[in-house]
Formats: structure tokens, sequence, C-alpha cells
């Protein structure tokens, strides 16, 4: 039986693109109290389901495909440059394609403006109009409004019409900052992009004996599978090792492994990597937010998928990546160090470099001289870092790691930093490899 909360999410799910809900309607409609419905609704808003704006409500929206992460929906607009919708609130759910910004002369600016357009301008009216009629959005900066015609029309077209107190550079800034982050998240390679569906999984149910076990180790040479219930509900895991020694006819339950480890389609494949490489697994069931098997997932696919995350390019530069692009390696005494010169980017608001930077120059340097001996990735599992001196903005930082240990799975590396000879910090650090 689905849980209250889940049986919300379920209802939220199967809504109308562009419906609205409230906390009461759905306490009415599903018999629940106010508390668990608003709670469904704020993890429905983490899943992307639903946008929640001021003095409009909660509307369902379309969730968007990884490939279509970076085309946003009105609603979201709305959020992002904390935007006052003024008319056409039934169309805050639809995805919007272009954005044009009324820099010009009325006429040259319709010559830009589409169906399915936002136009960003000032106090327009008859810009406004112009756009409405085209089938484009409206986002007025600056704080101003419009005129009741207009808002009227909006309505009737289903169009929204929304101010912002922001100016145009700000806005544009805000949006394209926001389109910037989803780039970044759609090249985060998750468990639901490389997932074996439950179509094509073999798997065993609580009702069968270890007779079927063997029968699916023959015909799937394969030694592990997952167990669930008449409900599709992981149970457990079951390997060779599980059934060796037991009869044909012992159920699978008193032999399997019960509350196996599980991930969900939204975990990270660089989190389940280290999950398998710490617990030593070869395969994980992937389940719903029901604890249903939705299929499983293959320490072997896991390590493709992580070679190659690092041959694919960056769309999105992250904090991290602007720090160790301006790393450089050099050779001194034919042993490998890195230089850095310190960019404002890098500074707390003291002018000295900050504690996340030095955090990532000594991860980048540790994991660059590991990879010298070893090939494959390696999971960060401590570090004892020591700020001595601090360090100024346009300084030039010499990072020296030294390996002083290396096995199979585990590494040790000492880092030090120096500034014109002296140093300025130092760091062990200790990493889990993955081959």
């Amino acid at each position: 039986m689905a849980t209250k909360h889940e049986q919300i999410l379920e209802y939220i799910s199967n809504l109308e693109v562009g419906e609205k809900i409230s906390v009461r309607q759905i306490a009415k409609a599903l018999q629940v109290s106010e508390g668990t419905a608003y709670r469904a609704i704020k993890e429905a808003e983490n899943q992307s389901l639903v946008s929640t704006i001021e003095r409009v409500g909660t509307i369902r929206i379309e969730k968007k495909k990884k490939e279509n992460i970076e085309k946003l929906t009105y609603a979201e607009i709305v959020n992002i440059v904390d935007g006052q919708v003024l008319g056409g609130k039934d169309g805050l759910h639809k995805t919007l394609n272009r954005f044009v910004i009324g820099a010009m002369k009325l006429d040259a600016m319709m010559r830009y403006v589409e169906a399915g357009n936002l136009l960003i301008v000032g106090n327009r009216y008859q810009g406004h109009k112009l756009a409405l009629e085209a089938g484009a959005a409206v986002l007025i900066t600056g704080g101003f409004d419009t005129s009741e015609e207009v808002i009227q029309l909006a309505d009737e077209l289903n169009l929204p019409i929304i101010t912002t107190s922001y100016d145009t550079f700000t806005v544009a800034a805000m949006i394209n900052r926001a389109i910037y982050d989803q780039l970044i998240k759609k090249e985060i390679i998750l468990v639901d992009d490389i997932l074996i569906p439950l179509q094509d999984t073999y798997y065993m149910t609580t009702a069968n004996a270890v007779e079927k076990w063997h029968e699916l180790n023959s015909k799937t040479g394969h030694s592990r599978y997952p167990v669930i219930d008449e409900h599709m509900r992981i149970q457990g895991m079951v390997a060779a090792k599980d059934v060796l020694g037991a009869t044909k006819q012992t159920p699978i339950e008193k032999v399997m492994t019960k509350n196996p480890i599980t991930v969900n389609e939204r975990t990270s494949v660089a989190s389940v990597a280290h999950v398998m490489v710490w617990e030593g697994i070869e395969l994980l069931p992937v389940i719903d937010s029901q604890r249903r098997l939705i299929g499983v997932i293959s320490r072997q696919d896991v390590l493709k998928a992580l070679q190659m995350i690092q041959r694919q390019p960056h769309v999105g530069e992250t904090i991290e990546d602007t720090v160790t692009s301006r790393i450089e390696e050099q050779m001194i005494d034919s042993d490998y160090a890195y230089e850095c010169e310190v960019t404002p980017q890098m500074t707390n608001q003291l002018g000295t470099i900050s504690y996340g930077v030095m955090t990532t120059l000594v991860t980048e340097a540790g994991s660059r001289i590991m990879r010298k001996y070893k090939k494959g990735d390696l999971v960060v599992e401590n570090i004892t870092l020591y700020f001595i001196k601090p360090v100024q903005i346009e300084s030039r930082i010499l990072i020296q790691p030294r390996v002083l240990e290396i096995g199979r799975k585990h590494g040790k590396i000492d880092v030090e930093m120096f500034h014109e000879g002296e140093i300025v910090g130092k760091a062990l650090m200790m990493a889990q490899l993955i081959e």
C-alpha cells in the first residue's frame, strides 16, 4: 500500500500541465492533513513537477527532459527575477524558446518577436500589446506596470505579463545564470542515464526458491539478482555465495541479504561509484520513491560512465573548473609541482585566498600526482589542511605534492604550498582509488 505522501505525489503527477493546486484542495481531495499535503507539494517542487509563485499559487508545470533542460518555463522566470504576475496567469506553465531585449525602436523590435518568446522591456505599453498579439509573453523591468487593456489581453491569450524591480541588464544576467546552472546540471550523469531498465532486468520474488536462482544463472550467466515482493518492492539481493550449500527447495527469503543498499534514479554516478567501491558491490538495485524496483546498475557500467565523463567537454563552468583551469604543471628537480596565480575570484572579502580554493588546489594537485602512478579515478576521503600564512591577491602559489604511500585501493599524499619560497599551507590527503 502506498503511503499518503506517495499517493499525493502520484495525484500531482497525474494533473494536467497548467492546473493550479493548493494545500487545502489536496487535503480535501485526498482526505489528508494540511501538513501532509504541504510536505508533498514541497517534494513535488523539488522534483520540478510544480512551481509556486507568490500571489498566484502553485501550478503543475512540465517536467523537463534532460536534453531540453536549458529551456525555462514562464513560472521559473517569475521565481528567477523575483517577479510579480500582472496578467496571463494561466500561461505560466508554458515553456519559452527565446528571449528578446526590447532596447530598440518599436517597429525594429517587433521584427525579432515571435510566438513563444519572452520580450524583456521597460514601460512601453504599445510594445507590451504588440508582443502579446505576436504570441510572446512580456517581462517588464524597472518595477513598471502596464495598462488595464494589456492585462486583459494577457488573460485572454493566456500569455504571462510579469513585472520585476530589476533593470534589464540585471534581469538578462540572472536568466543567463539560471540557464548556465541548468547546463552544469545537465552534464552530471545520473543513475537514470545508465541504469538497466526493469524490462531488461532479471529478478526474483520472495515466493521463489533457490531453484529459481539456478535457472536464472544458467540462462543469463549472471550470479546476482534483486529480490522483490508482490508489490515490486525491493526486499533483498541474492548472490552465488548466498545459495552455496542451500538445497534447491530452500526459500530465497532464507538465504538472501535483507535490506540491501539501494539507489534512486536521481543519484549521481559519482556517488554510486563511491558506494560500490567502498562496499565491494557489483550490482545495485534502483528504486523509485515507493521502494519499487525500476532497474539495476552494474559496477562495470558505472566505471565506464565515469571514464566517459572525463572525455566530455564542459559546457557550464563551475567554481572548481575556474580554479583548476589556472593550474600549470612544472618540474622541480625531477619532481612534479604545480603553480597557480591567485585571481580576484579566488579570494575572500579580505583579499586573501579563500579556504575553499586552498582545499581545491590541494585536492587537484594530489589527484594529478596520483594519476601519474595509477590509472582510473579517485575519491578523496580525508584532508587535514593547515593554513599557515594568508596569501594575497595576484600572488603565485607553488604546490608540491608527494606520494607517501600507494596501494591497490588507497593512497596517501603530502602537499605543501609555497609563496616566494615560504611555506603558506600544508596538507595530508587520503584517497580511495577506483580502477
